[in-house]
C-alpha cells in the first residue's frame, strides 16, 4: 500500500510507526527484552523459553502475543461496520489503551505490558482495506523486503532506462517507514532512561493528538470521490 500513498500520507503513517517504535523501546528495556509491537520476536522468545524450561518466560511471551491478537480482533469488530472514520476510531482506541497503561504503570507491570501489546495490535487496524491490514505499522520485516525489492527494481530500471522517476524512488517510502520505527525506538529508550514508565504518557498523548488529526482529515474529505475510492479498495496511482 505504501507505493499508493502520497508523501504526506507516508509521513502521517510513519509518525504512527515511530510511536510503535517508542512503545517497543520502552517495553524492551523495562520488561527485560520482550517486544510489545513485534510479535515474531515474542514467538521466537516463547519457543526458546519453553525448550529451556522457562515456563514463566513462555507464558509472558505468549500472553503478549495473545493480547496483540485480541487487540486486532476487537478493533476489527469495532471498525469494520463503519463506512467512514475507521482510522481515527482505531487510533482513539489505541490511545485509550496507551493512556490506561500509563496509569497502571509500574504498579501493575503485567497489566501494563498487556495493554501496550493490545494497543499496538489495535493501531495496525487503522490501515485496513477490504477487511485486511494493508500497511503494517508495527513490524518492519515485510517493509524491508519491499525496500530491497524496490532498490533492486530501481537498479534494473536505471540499467534499462525504462522507469519513471517516481518508480525509481519508490524505495525511499519503505526506507522512511523503517527509519521512523528505528528513531521512535531510540526516543522511547531515551525517554524511559529519564522518566521510566512515565514516558508512556508521551506516546499516549501523541497518539491521541494524531487520532484527532486523522479525524479532522477524514471529516474534510467526506464526499471526496478519491477518499471514497480509498476506503472501498480502489488503488491510487503513484504521485
Amino acid at each position: 500500500m505504501a507505493k499508493n500513498l502520497r508523501w504526506r500520507e507516508i509521513l502521517f503513517a510513519g509518525t504512527i510507526t515511530a510511536m510503535a517504535g517508542f512503545v517497543d523501546g520502552v517495553g524492551f528495556v523495562h520488561f527485560g527484552g520482550y517486544f510489545l509491537s513485534f510479535m515474531s520476536g515474542n514467538s521466537t522468545r516463547s519457543s526458546a523459553a519453553l525448550m529451556s524450561g522457562d515456563v514463566t518466560g513462555w507464558i509472558n511471551a505468549m500472553s503478549l502475543v495473545a493480547s496483540f491478537v485480541i487487540g486486532v480482533v476487537i478493533a476489527t469488530l469495532i471498525t469494520t461496520p463503519l463506512t467512514a472514520l475507521r482510522r481515527p476510531v482505531a487510533m482513539y482506541f489505541s490511545s485509550a489503551l496507551l493512556l490506561t497503561a500509563a496509569v497502571t504503570g509500574a504498579a501493575h507491570p503485567h497489566v501494563t505490558a498487556l495493554l501496550l501489546a493490545a494497543a499496538m495490535g489495535v493501531v495496525n487496524v487503522s490501515y485496513s482495506r477490504s477487511g485486511e491490514v494493508s500497511l503494517g505499522l508495527t513490524y518492519m520485516t515485510g517493509t524491508l523486503v519491499k525496500l530491497g525489492q524496490a532498490i533492486g527494481g530501481a537498479l534494473l530500471g536505471l540499467l534499462a532506462g525504462t522507469q519513471r522517476s517516481a518508480v525509481r524512488l519508490l524505495w525511499l517510502r519503505y526506507a522512511l517507514l523503517w527509519l521512523m520505527i528505528t528513531l521512535g525506538s531510540l526516543g522511547g529508550v531515551l525517554a524511559y532512561l529519564h522518566l521510566n514508565l512515565t514516558s508512556l504518557w508521551i506516546v499516549g498523548l501523541a497518539m491521541l493528538l494524531w487520532a484527532s488529526l486523522a479525524l479532522l482529515q477524514e471529516l474534510r474529505t467526506v464526499g471526496d470521490p478519491q477518499s471514497i475510492a480509498d476506503r472501498t479498495g480502489v488503488r491510487r496511482r503513484i504521485d
